[in-house]
């Protein structure tokens, strides 16, 4: 049987600036949908509101995607066909904890230095675990969402 391909997708208020804290976060990269978007407005199949510029070309106004820069990626259409997270624009802010985070897990004797890059970037600290299973940063990406520092 063939894997099932996926995505993780993140509610945003801002989901430019999400990808962009995440791309940088991740050292991913933004995908380009400029030319699918092109197709689409040529077309009429996309009305001109719903784009944005960004980054110097055409985007979605209310989603877009980064992926992890050695994966295949569909050529025609700028979408990501390996590990990806899509950022989607939603009406309401954070107002929980996450059901779901990312752990990152930057390498051995790399935690702190990577926590301090990581709130340049404009990530902050909630709390600093240490315990029998191992320590770990809690930190929170610009718009609230929860992830850990291994």
């Amino acid at each position: 049987m063939t894997p099932v391909h996926w995505k993780v997708v993140i509610d945003a208020e801002d989901p430019h600036a999400q990808a962009d804290f995440w791309a940088a976060a991740l050292h991913y990269e933004s995908e380009d949908n400029d030319a699918l978007i092109q197709r689409l407005l040529e077309l009429g199949a996309l009305p001109r509101e719903a784009t944005v510029e960004y980054h110097a070309r055409l985007a979605f106004r209310d989603l877009v995607a980064v992926r992890h820069p050695d994966d295949p990626y569909d050529k025609d259409s700028g979408t990501g066909l390996g590990r990806r997270l899509l950022f989607q624009r939603v009406p309401e802010r954070k107002t929980v904890k996450n059901r779901l985070h990312l752990d990152l897990h930057p390498g051995e004797g790399r935690r702190a230095a990577e926590v301090e890059r990581l709130t340049g970037l404009g990530a902050s600290v909630l709390n600093e675990v240490s315990g029998p299973s191992g320590a770990w940063v809690v930190m929170q990406d610009p718009e609230g969402n929860e992830f850990c520092v291994h």
